[in-house]
């Protein structure tokens, strides 16, 4: 693929000096899980038509990394439901300045996912993961479905690729698999990495302040591993990680809720539909689709961005406020783009 650069600024920055070098692209709504604090039953999903196209993801994530962005992550959904989406995944590997590829995953994929994993040249992978009770992840996930995602964790880790596993923490739900599921790092080079639940459930009720917050997940965690040692954050990242003594792998907090990492944010959000923000509590701020299929060059397209991206807000506190004024009900995590 040719230079994507344009004649727009060399990168996106806001009014606080954050630069973009990040971007979450969703490919589709659609999911082979049904977890309720992210989709719920009876959802209604997009027709193709709506959905941005392959080669429209590929032309902005090409316009996107000549202004300065350098990571990608795919994510749905579940991104490997969309078909053709391993070749999706390879043409990424083309687009110049693009240095990080990632993947989410909830690990119900297809047998052909197995076979091509190799060949996408991935910088890692991350493995929702709530429970590892059969029982208890059945009924997080409305599906049985627990022995094809170890099966897909197990393939990841004979690859070598990085993988990090996603453990949304819920009250009443699956307290009982913090433990064992930190104990994956004990011989396992993976991050597990525990998420304060999340308002993103598609209802119409604003949630409460989380009872599993960062502080008391990390309390939980120090009384059984007494020797747990916080790591330095980097610059961006949504993790604090933390080095359990004699286990190859790491456990890490991402306070989703509570919201601690706004100050470096560096990524951008856009659904399946193209519609983008710089936040994730906050409104959509651009039509990506609408601006594609109206004609607008890459120049155009970049210029568009990066007004939006100027207007961003100081955190995700005051960009919900803002939402809540136009749309006080919590949207999905599926529509948002996880």
């Amino acid at each position: 693929m040719t230079d994507s650069r344009t004649a727009a600024s060399p990168v996106f920055t806001d009014a606080f000096g954050r630069q973009i070098t990040y971007l979450r692209l969703s490919v589709t709504d659609r999911c082979n899980l049904r977890c309720h604090y992210c989709m719920p039953e009876g959802m209604t999903f997009l027709p193709k038509e709506m959905l941005l196209s392959y080669e429209e993801m590929l032309r902005l994530v090409g316009i996107l990394a000549g202004n300065g962005v350098e990571k990608v992550r795919i994510t749905g959904g579940e991104p490997f439901v969309r078909r053709e989406v391993l070749g999706f995944l390879t043409e990424l590997k083309n687009i110049d300045g693009l240095g990080k590829r990632y993947v989410t995953t909830n690990g119900v994929v297809p047998d052909k996912v197995f076979a091509h994993l190799p060949d996408l040249a991935l910088s890692g992978v991350n493995l929702s993961l709530d429970s590892l009770d059969r029982a208890r992840f059945a009924r997080i996930t409305r599906r049985d479905r627990l022995g094809q995602v170890l099966a897909f964790m197990d393939r990841v880790l004979d690859l070598g690729i990085p993988l990090k596993i996603n453990v949304v923490v819920m009250s009443g739900q699956n307290e009982a698999d913090l433990i064992p599921l930190a104990n994956l790092t004990r011989e396992l080079p993976v991050t597990v990495r525990f998420i304060e639940e999340m308002p993103f459930n598609g209802n119409q009720k604003q949630a409460a302040p989380v009872p599993w917050h960062y502080r008391r997940i990390e309390e939980y965690l120090g009384k059984t591993f007494p020797g747990l040692v916080r790591q330095p954050q980097l610059t961006g990242s949504t993790e604090l990680l933390y080095r359990i003594p004699g286990h190859r792998g790491e456990v890490g907090i991402i306070a989703g809720y509570s919201r601690t990492f706004c100050g470096t944010c560096n990524r951008l959000r856009v659904n399946a539909r193209g519609e983008m923000r710089t936040c994730l509590y906050g409104k959509k701020v651009l039509d990506l689709r609408r601006l594609m299929r109206s004609g607008a060059d890459d120049a155009a397209i970049a210029g568009a961005i990066a007004a939006a991206v100027a207007g961003r807000f100081a955190d995700g506190w005051s960009a919900q406020q803002d939402r809540d004024r136009r749309q006080p009900h919590n949207p999905s995590m599926s529509v948002i783009g996880g």
